[in-house]
């Protein structure tokens, strides 16, 4: 009898054994599914790291061409320069408008970037916390603005500047800066993208902390400003990052609103010396001006890289 019993608890186990076991081991679909993944994954991998490569060394090759004399660069496109021509910076800088072109363009970027992220913080906020239909609506609104192109808008943006700064000129203040329309419809322009991505990010933070805040004795905006846009600061920085980066590089709106060519941004001003190249044949000021133009947006993403990723990561880590 008691051999009976332990066959019987033998064969009582067994199911419970081999369901464990059924649950262990994967299936041989699961098995090949998790191959192709590894595959595929490493395969993506492998091409980002080749894009990254192939940036980098473009770069490089960029720095050290900007270095070399017009004859070493038709010569020898892919060596060191014997001599550096740190002369080809200086020429970019003073002769070729660089110089007057950066102002412009920091005056330009940082206004406009600034503009935008004061409208597009609070309203994001609210669209975020507003538990009305309305809310809603009004981001997807947003949403629907990105994906105007921008050429669409040429034409518009070209009336709207020109009477602007007719306006200004003959009834107001006797003068006007083409660069404050390129500034204000840089930030009609990136006013969407900014507040649909604070909103988004706005919505992944906790709202006890705004409960124990209002307990405390916190009204809305106090709340707001002190509490929230601490809170939400790599969200924030990665919005300014990107808005200034895509205003830092667009050319079309100030070849069409800015008249002055002394008054153009970086891009326009490229653009110009790469015209009059057929000119004077200014390969090593050409390349100069394109590190001057190129390098500082690389250094801030240096310096932003970890708080971008952080801030685009958050939301799913909710």
């Amino acid at each position: 009898m008691k051999q009976t019993a332990d066959e019987a608890r033998a064969t009582a186990a067994a199911p419970d054994t081999a369901a464990r076991s059924a649950r262990v081991r994967p299936a041989p679909g699961r098995r090949s599914i998790d191959r192709l993944d590894a595959v595929l994954g490493g395969a993506v991998r492998a091409m980002l790291w080749l894009w990254v490569a192939m940036l980098v060394i473009l770069t490089v090759w960029v720095v050290i061409t900007s270095l070399k004399t017009n004859r070493e660069v038709f010569t020898d496109p892919f060596g060191l320069p014997k001599s550096p021509q740190w002369r080809n910076y200086s020429v970019a800088w003073s002769v070729s408008g660089f110089g007057q072109a950066a102002f412009s363009s920091v005056a330009v970027v940082a206004a406009a970037a600034g503009l935008t992220m004061v409208l597009a913080t609070p309203a994001s906020y609210v669209l975020a916390r507003v538990d009305r239909r309305s809310a809603s609506r009004v981001t997807t609104y947003f949403a629907v603005g990105m994906g105007i192109p921008a050429q669409a808008l040429v034409v518009p943006f070209f009336l709207m500047a020109n009477d602007l700064s007719t306006f200004m000129t003959e009834w107001v203040t006797g003068w006007w800066d083409d660069r404050i329309s390129l500034v204000l419809i840089y930030v009609i322009l990136s006013l969407p993208f900014t507040v649909y991505l604070l909103t988004i990010y706005f919505r992944s933070l906790p709202t006890e902390i705004e409960e124990a805040a209002a307990v405390d004795g916190a009204g809305p905006t106090r709340t707001f400003l002190a509490v929230m846009v601490p809170l939400a600061r790599h969200g924030l920085t990665t919005a300014l990052v990107l808005n200034i980066v895509a205003l830092w590089n667009e050319t079309l709106f100030v070849l069409i609103v800015v008249g002055d060519p002394g008054q153009r941004t970086l891009p326009a001003t490229l653009l110009e010396l790469y015209n009059t190249m057929q000119y004077t044949s200014n390969w090593g000021g050409l390349f100069a001006g394109i590190v001057i133009l190129v390098m500082p947006m690389i250094l801030l993403y240096l310096w932003a890289g970890r708080r971008i990723v952080q801030a685009m990561t958050q939301g799913a880590l909710k």
